[in-house]
């Protein structure tokens, strides 16, 4: 009964780490478009966000008026959606 036991607590364990593996990474065209986005927004980052980092900039800018984004910012955050959106 012991052995038993412990096997189901040994399979419930292996079976509760493998879903708490981590997420995959991105793909290399992701890591580009935030790049691209990073280098792009920089500025309209500083003057539309200033003293946000990271994730609340990254929201800052989205919720921006779009008519105060520069065209390359606008661009970049466009082509950086392509990799938000849900797939079908």
């Amino acid at each position: 009964m012991r052995i038993l036991t412990a096997l189901l607590c040994l399979s419930l364990t292996a079976a509760a780490t493998s879903f708490a593996q981590a997420p995959p990474a991105p793909s290399p065209e992701m890591m580009a478009a935030r790049e691209k986005m990073t280098k792009s927004c920089q500025a309209d980052m500083k003057s539309l966000c200033g003293g946000k980092d990271g994730r609340e900039a990254m929201m800052c800018l989205r919720s921006a008026p779009q008519d105060k984004l520069s065209t390359s910012c606008k661009g970049a955050m466009d082509d950086m959606a392509k990799f938000m959106r849900p797939r079908q």
